[in-house]
């Protein structure tokens, strides 16, 4: 006689508590198995919902209402936009970031029988035991999901001057007056717009000699003309020498081309990287292999050294997104419990920078296919050949795309353009099932769309779109 009670669900305990965790928490219960979470640092979410992903788009898009509101294009019509309360602008963010947190992820442990949430510190003391609150958590396998968190340069005085981060810098009840920014990258240029349009005035110190440093310069030359014509000072090639603070601000010191250089401002962001949550969580004792910089080793399966501990998320220092993080979940939990060996995919992985203009790619760019052997055709489509954006009076940026010379097939594009990510997903199923450029062009493409850049921008591999009408192909 069968026992259906003696029936034993396989178990997987994760440590972290974003989006990785969650989405490998769902997974095993799909697969007839249960889930333990333990989290700790940051509330239930992770970075993305409550210091990263939800907040600063929240404040972004504010920021940017404001900004338009104050520069309208359009003839015959007067607008105007004030900040007249910072403190009710950081309290609907907060709203929106307990709502979702709440709902996607609070809630969903709720529903969800099989799954434990135990908030507390966890602890690898084997390869499937985690101690947490005093007490041995067991498991068929392990997940470790843990983060990251903000990395601070070690730089004289910065500590004992005071600085935000991504984690508090969405938390100010009052506008900073002035702001200096250390780092060019994504974070620090959507957090150093987001204050500048608000009203602070805002100075960016970038090491490398361009913002963006990974894009390649029509990108970033583009972008930086955007932001100094927005009042935002952008200083690149800079070292670092020390930061004090003197009367009601901060003073950083850096030698830019040998000469030393002094900038103050009544608050300091640092904006400089990012490190894993991987120490003090058991994993040295236990064998598990960290690179160089302390991220978490794994597989194209998402194991580690030890064959039944997986990683996933931003913990192994890879594609530092929330759906890759999700993603790498889902496949993580299954290949713990079942056993089996599917690989990630990112092919065709899109991204974006929420600037505004917005920097969005996918794919390669040309300089990363070159280095692959791979030779290319550009095509280059400034807005101004856009209808939609003729219309929107707003024609910033350029759509990039980038094909394989001998197949037709698009390898890569790059997109800087006012909501420019909403273009990545065309381009991004191109690439991934082998669509051509023929192809795109023969697709019907509505008119006075920002979509139909796509069409246009392919055209241009083989046309000069300033000589065609309308909807022409």
């Amino acid at each position: 006689m069968s026992c259906p009670s003696c029936h034993v669900k396989p178990h997987l305990v994760i440590l972290g508590g974003g989006s990785a965790a969650f989405a490998a928490a769902i997974r095993a219960t799909e697969l007839g198995g249960k889930a333990t979470i333990i989290n700790a640092r940051l509330p239930i979410g992770g970075t993305c919902v409550n210091v990263g992903c939800v907040p600063s788009k929240n404040l972004i898009r504010a920021a940017e209402a404001h900004f338009r509101a104050n520069h309208n294009p359009f003839a015959g019509i007067r607008s105007h936009s004030e900040v007249v309360n910072f403190r009710q602008i950081i309290e609907q963010k907060r709203d929106l970031v307990s709502e979702l947190r709440q709902g996607k992820y609070t809630d969903v442990v709720k529903d969800l029988p099989d799954v434990e949430l135990i908030e507390g510190w966890g602890t690898l003391t084997s390869p499937n035991t985690v101690k947490v609150n005093g007490n041995e958590i067991v498991g068929d396998a392990v997940l470790i999901a843990t983060g990251v968190s903000p990395a601070i340069p070690d730089v004289p005085g910065l500590a004992e001057s005071g600085y935000l981060t991504n984690e508090t810098a969405f938390e100010l009840e009052e506008l900073p007056e002035s702001l200096i920014v250390l780092g060019g990258r994504y974070v620090a240029l959507e957090i150093a717009q987001m204050f500048a349009r608000l009203g602070s005035k805002v100075t960016i110190l970038q090491r490398s000699e361009r913002i963006l440093p990974t894009e390649s310069p029509d990108i970033t030359d583009v972008l930086t003309s955007y932001f100094i014509g927005e009042g935002i000072e952008i200083v690149t090639g800079t070292q670092l020498e020390k930061v004090f603070r003197g009367g009601n601000g901060v003073t950083v010191q850096v030698v830019v081309d040998g000469e030393v250089r002094t900038f103050q401002a009544s608050h300091l962001l640092a904006a400089t990287g990012r490190k894993p949550n991987t120490r003090d969580i058991g994993l040295e004792a236990l064998g598990v292999a960290l690179d160089a910089r302390g991220y978490l080793q794994v597989d194209t399966t998402l194991q580690t050294s030890v064959a039944n501990i997986f990683g996933a998320g931003d913990v192994i220092g890879e594609h530092q997104f929330v759906y890759t993080a999700a993603y790498e979940g889902k496949i993580a939990a299954e290949n713990a419990l079942t056993g089996s060996r599917i690989e990630r995919d990112y092919t065709a992985l899109p991204w974006v920078v929420f600037t505004d203009p917005q920097v969005a790619g996918v794919g390669l760019d040309e300089h990363q296919a070159a280095e692959m052997g791979i030779e290319t055709d550009t095509a280059v489509l400034p807005l101004s050949y856009i209808p939609r954006a003729l219309a929107a009076r707003d024609t910033r940026g350029f759509i990039k795309l980038i094909r394989n010379r001998f197949n037709d097939q698009l390898v890569g594009a790059r997109i800087l353009a006012p909501e420019g990510s909403e273009l990545l997903m065309e381009v991004a199923l191109a690439i991934k099932f082998g669509i051509t450029v023929e192809e795109l062009v023969n697709m019907h493409h509505p008119y006075l769309t920002l979509g139909e850049g796509i069409k246009l921008a392919a055209i241009t591999f083989k046309k000069d779109v300033a000589t065609l009408s309308c909807c022409a192909t």
